[in-house]
């Protein structure tokens, strides 16, 4: 599997269609890292605040923040424009609340945005593109706006790396996923995504110029934090 095969199922409206029963079995809570992400971005937006979510294809965080600020609006950025419809069809009539946009982070207006998130979506960059894309999101942001992130991180010593990808696979097994295609998963994301360290992540929030950096949730290979613009 290349890596356009690996990012093919989200061009694909069958499968994109199919989204929403994959995540849940590779990201331990993932209902509560988007409940935990809503909560850490109240603390900062106003009620009737406007956010950026970039990665926003499948709808799952637009719809559990959604569901949790009923006055809040939103600007959703994706590449796929299958996943896009996805979402809009998973938010129903609160679709009207949110600005889809189909493209990158430079396609998203300027803001300012009294909030972001970017949720299981920067492990598909290289460590320069995730730079620039953090800068690009913090240049949105109003001053002492949340910003929460979550994506594939693990320490990298030796044999550190193997062994929580051993543990992502044998928890979408338990999940009910198939044994072969877990491994299958697995080797793909080992061989794909780029990931870093949890260092490393938080290094490149500092250095795009985020501060009051904390780490917020661990689910074996995933990490998240939240950083203040």
């Amino acid at each position: 599997m290349n890596p356009s095969e690996l990012m093919a199922p989200f061009h694909d409206p069958e499968a994109a269609a199919r989204y929403a029963e994959n995540p849940p079995r590779f990201v331990p809570g993932l209902s509560d890292l988007h409940r935990m992400a809503g909560i850490l971005l109240a603390e900062s937006a106003p009620a009737d605040g406007h956010l950026l979510v970039l990665g926003a294809g499948g709808g799952m965080e637009l719809k559990a923040f959604a569901d949790a600020q009923p006055h809040w609006r939103f600007t959703g950025v994706d590449p796929s424009a299958e996943m896009l419809a996805v979402a809009a069809q998973m938010l129903g009539q609160q679709a009207q609340r949110v600005d889809f946009r189909q493209g990158y982070i430079d396609d998203a207006p300027p803001g300012p945005f009294d909030g972001a998130a970017c949720l299981l979506t920067l492990h598909f960059l290289a460590e320069p593109e995730r730079l620039r894309v953090l800068r690009e999101i913090h240049e949105r942001l109003k001053p002492g706006a949340a910003f929460v992130m979550a994506h594939a991180s693990v320490p990298q010593g030796t044999g550190e790396r193997a062994r929580w990808l051993s543990r992502y696979a044998a928890f979408a097994i338990r999940a009910g996923m198939e044994p072969a295609s877990a491994q299958q998963a697995r080797a793909a994301v080992d061989a794909h995504l780029n990931i870093l360290t949890p260092e490393q992540d938080e290094a490149l929030l500092w250095e795009a110029g985020f501060n009051r950096i904390e780490a917020f949730y661990v689910g074996f290979a995933f990490r998240g934090w939240v950083a203040l613009a």
